[in-house]
């Protein structure tokens, strides 16, 4: 296995687009990091401009302490599974497992052995003769996986692999990668639009937008720890709840939005807040940090729109105003929608943003 390192990798296409802005950052040998945005923030790109399908426009790309940026794909030492299976269909899933290796040129013994081994791996043993049209959608996935893996490269890229699957076998096969992932030591970069499978997989995640990384972190890092206002609203199910307003020092420390002003405390979260009195922020809570409230320690009160039961917990759909909130529950007995409910801030899990730049304030 290897390290890639990326120093301001940039793809501009002939029409100026600018795809990828200056990404910069490394891969450990033997991590699983996870690239993840939206569509259209490059992620893709990004990967397949290390997987060599897509050229460089600028800076450097390394693989094992290899400059590769002109080297040509089959060369790179790695393997990439799709987000369409690219199964053959006229062959048994055996042949689909060995049909890269022949290209190269191995012999029949070698093939039929690692074969074998990566069909261990997956479970896929007693499918070898079976063709792709005779398997369920997460056993093509994993063939797939398979082809990838009998080729023994430096570095796994993933792009997207599970975006065609139903949510239960999405959850299933991010176990399976997850496992592979520990068994092989592999060094892995993995594209998902998924923020909850980039949270679930991950041991770092790049989170992109608009061609630029916003934060590469640890997954409980970015959800407790949010660099900007972007990746805030984009990490998290529910996304945190933001309130625009002005920081204000009465008798302790309000936020003052255009529909009231909400109580801060006495004290805030972080001691670089009060420097933005006065000044235009914007307040970041969780829905598990906005709870209902006895109505004389409410900080704000919202309509009740739609409850949401799911199973082991319960989220609220408010109305602030024009604002939409979500509040996320222990399930209890609850006021019908339409209600007006009570609600409180859970002062020391706060976010604060500037409200020009969107980027954190404070540690």
């Amino acid at each position: 296995m290897a390290k890639i390192r990326l120093d301001q990798l940039r793809k501009v296409y002939p029409d100026g687009h600018v795809a990828v802005e200056g990404a910069s950052f490394e891969a450990a040998d033997g991590e699983l990091l996870v690239l993840v945005g939206p569509s259209g923030c490059g992620k893709s790109t990004l990967l397949r401009m290390i997987a060599g399908l897509e050229p460089i426009s600028g800076g450097t790309l390394s693989i094992g302490g290899r400059v590769v940026n002109d080297v040509a794909p089959k060369d790179r030492d790695i393997a990439m599974v799709f987000q369409n299976y690219a199964l053959y269909p006229h062959m048994t899933v055996a042949e689909n497992l060995g049909f890269g290796l022949k290209l190269r040129g191995y012999r029949q013994a070698d093939i039929d052995a690692r074969v074998m081994a990566a069909a261990k791996s997956l479970e896929l043993e007693t499918r070898l003769n079976a063709r792709p049209a005779a398997l369920s959608g997460g056993q093509r996935q994993r063939v797939a996986l398979g082809r990838a893996l009998v080729r023994d490269p430096q570095v796994f890229l993933l792009d997207e692999p599970l975006s065609n699957l139903d949510a239960k076998l999405r959850l299933s096969m991010r176990v399976e990668i997850a496992r592979l992932h520990r068994q092989l030591k592999a060094t892995m970069i993995y594209v998902t639009h998924d923020q909850i499978e980039a949270m679930t997989l991950g041991q770092r995640i790049v989170v992109l937008d608009g061609g630029a990384i916003q934060q590469i972190d640890t997954p409980m890092n970015l959800y407790a720890k949010p660099a900007n206002l972007f990746v805030a609203g984009f990490v998290g199910s529910p996304a945190m709840n933001l309130l625009r307003g002005t920081l204000r020092r009465r008798d302790g420390w309000w936020l003052g939005t255009a529909h009231g002003e909400l109580p801060l405390g006495e004290a805030l979260p972080d001691p670089a807040w009060p420097a933005w009195c006065d000044r235009e922020v914007v307040l970041g809570i969780r829905p598990e940090h906005l709870q209902p409230a006895e109505t004389g320690a409410a900080a704000l009160i919202a309509q009740l729109e739609v409850i949401e039961p799911v199973g082991n917990e319960i989220f609220l759909n408010l109305r602030y105003g024009e604002l939409a909130l979500v509040s996320r529950v222990a399930p209890r007995t609850l006021p019908e929608p339409g209600s007006s409910v009570p609600l409180g801030l859970v002062s020391g899990r706060l976010h604060l943003f500037d409200g020009a730049s969107g980027a954190r304030i404070g540690t």
